[in-house]
């Protein structure tokens, strides 16, 4: 397979440059057989569950361990699609619990007799299977005419409830496309869910935009609830070759436009070609090139989106102007749940407007408002809204805002209202020891469900530190502390590390901890010879009232 990039690629090269990662997810087809050879020995051998329940023949183990493979696969890749841009690390983590789950069902149920040899995993499991079509395992490929008779094959089957297709991380050339044609077009009228994200890869532009006019046409009519084009560097001529299907669609739920190196003309052709977003609940529109122009394309879709639930345009080289415009039209999305904006140029206008729009959200949970160049102004906005609205809130995420310690009062009331809070992200800040102690004493009162708190690079010293450590350790269900990038003394590393002594897994590393850093000590009075004195002084504050 080539390694080239098309012309269609070359948008998505311009993106925002994001640090090299390694990906744990999807594993190799070696390391799925792999597993498989596992599963079986499992069901085979001799272990403290085969003596109670009884082991399996080779050939039935075989099997099963395909099946139970092919589902825990299915479950764990379903879970990563939902947060594509992690590393894998909790797909893995799924995919290895899922097997052991079957591998003791299998177990329980016995060796099967000749009659129900075919049940072989558990109905409630299998039954998703029949209602899912899914090509992505694997690696990623090209696949030719040849090849897609024989994979699409499923689909033709008289009476078949396939219900969802997902053909993903599969790059369809033009003569694939038209053995799929006819098949798509005899199920669109059972299908629900349509994922064909990435399945253009390495292709030249000119037949990517037949392939995609193809697929359009093949499925222009269905009553989708969810559709994902995600990671094809459409572009407009993208978009626009996806305008058969679009337009026809009246009833979707889902939407998904992820890394389509989509731009204001891109954004404009979204917004126009799909005629009604009445039921939308969720709108992705993560890593692309939108700008202020294409905010105002996409702000008009938001807002005739009444519905929305989750809506995430993270990524999109949006400022000022069209973070206004965003702020304004989820003024209307009072359902919103989860809202993610991070890592654009929203400026303090955009903040203090989004502030507006938050204080309407009574059942959000989730709020990533990172690297949106907020400042105290807007964080402090922002933080007063949000202490008056969304009580079940559990994630707060205001990381490199420059937010100093004059917002950390605001800040921290807004934190003492939000009892459910899970996760909290306030890193690359300028915080130091005042904004940390104060945020610490909110977090002293409750805040039991509290699994993990982020204020690294923040100019932190030994006092900051010790008041956090000691805070979050004594929560029953915290998870991980991250202080890293900060400038604590020796003795005040020996003495965090010394809180979480039971739990060294539950704090995150010094590597990047700087002991000599910062050079206003004596203008702060975070010298190492007053710390003890801040930290008396600090925990006597008042930090639940507003000046």
């Amino acid at each position: 397979m080539s390694a080239g990039f098309s012309k269609m690629d070359a948008t998505e090269s311009k993106s925002q440059p994001r640090p090299f990662s390694i990906k744990l997810w999807p594993p190799s087809q070696n390391t799925r057989q792999m597993l498989v050879v596992r599963v079986t020995d499992n069901l085979t051998t001799k272990s403290i569950f085969t003596q109670k329940y009884g082991s399996l023949s080779k050939e039935e183990a075989e099997e099963n361990a395909k099946k139970i493979e092919n589902v825990a696969f299915a479950t764990a890749n379903e879970h990563y699609e939902k947060e594509p841009d992690g590393d894998g690390s909790s797909a893995v983590q799924l995919y290895a619990k899922e097997c052991s789950k079957q591998i003791l069902e299998v177990l329980k149920r016995g060796p099967s007799s000749k009659d129900d040899k075919e049940v072989l995993v558990s109905e409630e499991v299998s039954a998703p299977l029949d209602t899912v079509f899914d090509i992505s395992k694997g690696v990623r490929s090209f696949i030719e005419a040849k090849e897609a008779e024989e994979t699409l094959e499923p689909l033709k089957e008289p009476g078949n409830s396939y219900t969802k297709i997902c053909f993903s991380n599969r790059s369809f050339g033009l003569e694939a496309a038209r053995v799929a044609e006819p098949i798509l077009a005899s199920i669109k009228n059972q299908l629900k869910e349509v994922d064909l994200s990435d399945f253009i890869a390495g292709r030249p532009e000119a037949e990517a935009l037949e392939v995609m006019n193809i697929f359009s046409t093949a499925l222009e009519g269905s009553i989708l609830k969810s559709l994902n084009l995600s990671n094809n560097a459409l572009g407009e001529k993208g978009v626009r070759a996806f305008g058969a299907l679009l337009r026809s669609q009246s009833c979707l739920e889902e939407l998904y436009l992820m890394n389509n190196g989509i731009s204001e003309e891109a954004a404009e052709a979204v917004c126009e070609l799909i005629p009604s977003t009445e039921k939308l609940r969720v709108l992705q529109f993560h890593n692309n090139m939108t700008g202020d122009k294409g905010a105002l394309a996409i702000s008009k879709v938001v807002k005739r989106s009444p519905l929305l639930e989750d809506f995430r345009c993270s990524s999109t080289r949006v400022g000022s102007e069209g973070g206004v415009a965003l702020s304004e039209a989820l003024d209307t999305c009072t359902h919103l749940k989860k809202l993610d904006l991070r890592d654009n140029m929203f400026g303090v206008e955009a903040g203090v407007a989004l502030s507006k729009a938050l204080s309407k959200y009574a059942g959000l949970t989730e709020v990533y408002l990172s690297y949106l160049n907020l400042e105290d102004e807007g964080a402090m906005a922002i933080a007063r809204a949000l202490k008056e609205s969304a009580p079940s809130l559990e994630v707060l995420d205001l990381a490199g805002n420059d937010i100093t310690a004059e917002a950390a009062p605001i800040v921290a009331a807004c934190i003492a209202e939000k009892q459910h809070l899970s996760k909290l992200n306030l890193a690359e800040n300028e915080l130091k020891d005042e904004g940390a102690i104060q945020i610490s004493k909110v977090l002293e009162e409750g805040h039991l469900q509290l699994k993990e708190v982020d204020m690294s690079i923040n100019s932190i010293r030994r006092a900051g530190a010790r008041v956090l450590a000691r805070v979050v350790v004594q929560k029953p269900e915290f998870k991980l502390l991250n202080i890293d990038g900060n400038f604590i003394s020796d003795e005040g590393i020996d003495e965090v590390k010394e809180m979480f002594e039971k739990f060294p897994d539950r704090l995150g590393s010094f590597d990047e901890n700087d002991p000599e850093g910062g050079d206003d000590e004596e203008e702060s009075g975070e010298g190492e010879g007053d710390e003890h004195e801040l930290e008396t002084k600090l925990e006597k504050l008042e930090v639940n009232k507003e000046e």
